[in-house]
């Protein structure tokens, strides 16, 4: 059963793997969960592995043979992964040993962020469903099936999604970004690549917005039947999948009786895919929801209530400009998955009961801006998680704090939030902070904290590929407002030019 799928807001059908994948979002609005959760073996057995063969066993517990043969899915994974500049795909690396406090390092992919684990699989997956289902169908057969892939990003999912889908068969990817609001070089990293496939879209908003257009052209459904819109945001339950990978090749790579994780936490996808692990029988002691300033889920963990921030006249606030912008989200979508677990086995007496109950939460959140939970949902959370919130003002503290303490490594900004909430725990359990992105992405955070400190050089922090990217040819869309239609016309209107008439 953990290979077939169902909606968190109806509940009432059973799916395959390749239909949630190349659906992304349901029609009921909902995302896609297993339908039961798989067990993992005695992990002894895999002490020995490499990332991709984990990874090929964690796919294989939610993936049928019948969907995907095993030396199919063994092609998958090794093309997914054979881009990444560490043999250990995601090491993990000591930072301070007398803590037993570890880093595991998620920026090693084509984009130089955590979402490249997943994005690649997922790009890899969409070409390969595709190319089946357009088998002996000439270029210009009018029932030849194609994907338009759409996603907002916060910064990274932007750029990983792109480098996954660039010039692959019968998908257009068009992604939208905050404008203005994400770092030069994630900017850069997108709108450089020229591939007629792919359409940038910058929009005047936030993440937020473009979250929201996204979802609801998802929820036109005259317009996803007519285009056969792809997701690629950690709505889609592919991203959620590859991800728990390296929370079990982590363990295996420690050898310890026992992990607690700390996960720099904005759309909830990370740090959902370790509570997975740990469902599945990984030995995770706790998950630590460590968020900046935007801080919602902190406060759902501290109170029981998911609220977004008010102003001080009572509105909903706008999202809070920090330097780490990729977690600069009011809602976050992969909460909903979480929260379906936590009302089917704590609250609700069958999945019809607790799809309609997350049903009226989400559009609670939507509609009021909040909604509370039950004492017996709230006090389930608190089991395997807990949380901190950490400021601007101590992001870049812990940023010069760690340079100076451990011999000049630079974290980034988001993986900073990550090791000020670690290093925040009380000791005895060995603690595994996420650090979901290389430092170069976030010059001005990097900058701030260490341009006055001996020996620090930006340009050495730069990788080779980085340096490039000034003098490339860039592409753009600019969006004036927040708006699905606009956002419609213009990917119409790209289709078109891509000779597509759908």
């Amino acid at each position: 059963m953990s290979q077939k799928y169902l909606s968190t807001r109806s509940s009432d059908k059973l799916i395959s793997f390749e239909e949630a994948v190349m659906t992304g979002l349901a029609p009921d609005g909902g995302l896609y969960i297993p339908s039961a959760f798989a067990s993992l073996p005695d992990l002894a057995s895999w002490k020995d592995y490499s990332f991709q063969q984990v990874a090929f066993e964690i796919l294989s517990l939610y993936i049928s043979r019948d969907e995907i043969s095993a030396d199919d899915l063994k092609k998958l994974v090794d093309a997914s992964y054979s881009t990444f500049r560490d043999p250990h795909v995601t090491p993990v690396k000591p930072l301070d040993r007398d803590r037993d406090l570890y880093l595991l390092e998620l920026f090693h992919g084509p984009t130089y962020a955590f979402k490249d684990v997943a994005l690649q699989f997922v790009g890899n997956l969409f070409e390969y469903f595709l190319t089946r289902r357009n088998q002996g169908k000439a270029e210009d057969d009018k029932s030849r099936e194609h994907i338009t892939v759409v996603g907002a990003t916060s910064g990274d999912t932007g750029s990983a999604a792109i480098y996954g889908l660039r010039n692959k068969n019968d998908v257009s990817v068009f992604i939208l970004h905050p404008l203005g609001r994400i770092s030069p070089i994630q900017e850069a990293q997108m709108t450089s690549v020229l591939d007629p496939n792919v359409h940038n879209l910058a929009v005047s908003g936030t993440f937020d917005d473009c979250q929201d257009i996204v979802k609801e052209l998802f929820g036109d459904k005259q317009f996803n039947d007519r285009y056969h819109l792809g997701a690629v945001n950690s709505i889609n339950w592919a991203r959620i999948l590859a991800q728990i990978s390296y929370y079990v090749y982590s363990y295996i790579q420690l050898g310890v009786p026992k992990v607690r994780y700390v996960v720099p936490t904005g759309n909830f996808g990370d740090i959902l895919a370790g509570y997975y692990a740990k469902r599945m029988g990984l030995p995770v002691e706790s998950l630590v929801v460590a968020t900046n300033e935007n801080d919602i889920l902190d406060r759902f963990w501290k109170t029981g209530r998911y609220e977004k921030q008010k102003s001080a006249d009572g509105s909903i606030a706008p999202v809070a400009e920090t330097y780490s912008p990729a977690m600069d989200i009011l809602v976050s979508s992969n909460f909903e998955r979480l929260l379906w677990y936590l009302a089917r086995e704590n609250h609700c007496a069958s999945n019809e009961e607790t799809g309609e109950l997350v049903r009226s939460w989400m559009m609670d959140v939507k509609t009021k801006g909040a909604f509370e939970a039950p004492e017996s949902v709230y006090k389930a959370a608190q089991e395997d998680f807990s949380s901190d919130r950490v400021s601007n003002e101590t992001t870049i503290a812990t940023i010069r704090n760690v340079y100076e303490k451990y011999d000049g490594y630079v974290l980034d900004p988001h993986s900073a939030v990550s090791v000020t909430a670690g290093m925040s725990l009380p000791p005895g359990i060995t603690t595994v902070c996420l650090c979901t992105a290389h430092p170069a992405k976030f010059a001005e955070a990097v900058d701030l904290a260490l341009k006055d400190v001996k020996g620090y050089d930006f340009e050495k922090v730069l990788p080779e590929d980085f340096k490039k990217l000034a003098t490339k040819e860039k592409r753009v869309i600019k969006v004036p407002a927040a708006k699905s239609e606009l956002v419609k016309e213009i990917i119409v209107k790209e289709l078109a030019k891509e000779g597509l008439s759908l």
